[in-house]
């Protein structure tokens, strides 16, 4: 096997999960090869690590945002990419939409709960990232400079 082999598989059986109201959670894009806790990890930091979700979010916990509000904050986010994040952030329970019966409509997005707890956390993981920044930067540069491709021999 050679040293860039990374190929592994590995077999897990899991327990069923339960939600708190004690119903089976399934986890439909995860293969038996996951655990469950990674997957659905996973399926969260992907909503959440993706480009836009952070400065929404980081809005929405400043207090209740207007989507044209968000249009003008969050500079380069389509329209249509704004709709999406929003609507995986409320699906996955970060954010609450809120529509007033006015004309014009009126929608707001507040963060809830969950997501203000999620914020507390990735404080704690920009503080990581800042204090060991040099580090990183430094083991990546030794890495680089022991795996750099040989030069061509012409």
């Amino acid at each position: 096997m050679s040293r860039s082999h990374t190929d592994v598989t590995v077999q897990v059986r899991f327990p069923a999960v339960a939600d708190r109201a004690g119903t089976d959670v399934a986890f439909p894009h995860c293969g038996q090869e996951l655990l469950a806790e990674a997957c659905t990890l996973g399926q969260v930091l992907d909503h959440v690590g993706g480009k836009w979700a952070v400065p929404i979010l980081l809005a929405a916990i400043g207090g209740p945002v207007r989507f044209s509000e968000l249009e003008r904050l969050i500079q380069g986010i389509s329209r249509r990419m704004l709709t999406l994040t929003l609507r995986n952030l409320e699906r996955d329970g970060l954010l609450t939409r809120t529509v007033y019966p006015v004309v014009p409509p009126k929608v707001e997005y507040t963060a809830t709960d969950m997501a203000r707890q999620l914020h507390d956390s990735l404080s704690g993981l920009t503080g990581w990232a800042e204090r060991h920044r040099i580090d990183i930067a430094t083991a990546r540069a030794s890495y680089d400079k022991e795996h750099a491709a040989p030069p061509d021999a012409d």
